[in-house]
């Protein structure tokens, strides 16, 4: 009887490794690159301790555990020992992230792993990987984007290095950065991912204002040079948000069940070209059509224009920014530890 029970058991875990293969596959491929960048950390001390390592940079590493501070201190994100290693990438990019989504409506495609829920991108450590994925996800007849990343978060899980390409960014933008990744560590909720990175994103710029306004003062040009910097980032995501509503409207007059035909792809790219032509004159004036759709074309020097795949970072990263900030100021006064407080009541963590 137990040899047909071990018998059993075998069979489900050989079938059930044929049927996830692919998932084994990606996580093994996943925890093979975090193993390798966790094998090739150094202690913050340690670097901070060579005097081979340029001053400029050591004060970066200090001014990330400022940061971190401010952000345990003053905004209420859970300690960790994240950002106390270092890695260095020696130039090169670390993961790569893909999104996609329909052809005809701008919808995310979604992955799903156990534990973790269900993500409307997917990363990889590896770029052929990627570049095979995507190809797969093309001709599934989806639109796709893929880009490079600058950080990412283990949730707690493992201890996040500061990666060296982050000390090559602004003040503003590194505060932001940090304290977006820290909030993930501190609420991150299950097949939520709009929510997750809406309330990072948030309590990033936020967050970022507020200690720029206490390490630098209210009337500093680090200060002035962050918030420019978000006037136009603001305009241009609701700009964005504007577009999928605009490229919604016509996927709808495709009808329920569209066919991928050249007339309306037309119409598509049409409508993309002039979503970005428009972006032109966020902060600039205005230009001529003819010019503003050049413009926008110059941007993409590989001749790959943006699809519905572009739009979806914009609905997972900035669609609830508004609703965020209407509650945050109405019902707490602005106070981010108090407002974090009631949403980890609110929403079950992992």
């Amino acid at each position: 009887m137990f040899k047909k029970i071990l018998l059993a058991v075998l069979v489900l875990c050989v079938l059930a490794g044929i049927y996830y293969r692919n998932l084994l596959s990606y996580g093994w491929m996943q925890a093979s690159g975090q193993v390798k960048i966790l094998m090739n950390v150094e202690d913050v001390a340690d670097v901070m301790n060579d005097p081979s390592f340029p001053d400029s940079l050591k004060a970066r590493i200090r001014l990330i555990e400022e940061i971190k501070q401010f952000g345990v201190d003053s905004l209420g994100l859970t300690p960790s020992k994240n950002y106390t290693t270092f890695y260095n990438q020696h130039g090169k990019p670390l993961i790569w992230l893909i999104t996609a989504s329909e052809k005809y409506k701008v919808e995310p495609h979604k992955w799903h792993f156990p534990i973790i829920g269900s993500f409307p991108y997917k990363g990889f450590f590896d770029s052929t990987r990627a570049v095979t994925e995507e190809r797969q996800l093309i001709q599934m007849g989806l639109d796709t984007d893929i880009g490079e990343v600058s950080a990412w978060s283990t949730l707690g899980y493992l201890k996040d290095p500061i990666l060296s390409s982050m000390l090559k960014r602004k003040v503003g933008s590194l505060a932001n950065l940090i304290l977006h990744e820290l909030t993930h560590g501190t609420l991150f909720v299950k097949n939520n991912l709009e929510l997750n990175e809406n309330l990072a994103s948030f309590i990033g710029d936020q967050g970022a204002i507020r200690f720029l306004k206490f390490k630098y003062g209210r009337d500093s040009q680090e200060l002035r040079i962050y918030e420019y910097s978000k006037k136009y980032n603001d305009a241009y995501s609701g700009h964005m948000l504007r577009g999928i509503t605009r490229l919604d409207s016509l996927y709808r007059t495709f009808g329920k069940d569209p066919v991928v035909n050249a007339h309306r792809d037309s119409l598509k790219t049409k409508l993309i070209m002039t979503i970005l032509a428009d972006a032109d004159t966020l902060l600039s004036g205005k230009r001529t059509l003819t010019n503003k759709n050049r413009q926008a074309a110059s941007r993409w020097p590989d001749g790959k224009l943006p699809n519905n795949a572009y739009f979806i970072s914009y609905q997972t990263y900035k669609s609830k920014q508004d609703i965020f900030k209407i509650e945050f100021e109405q019902k707490f006064g602005g106070n981010i530890k108090k407002y974090l407080t009631w949403l980890k009541e609110k929403y079950p963590s992992l």
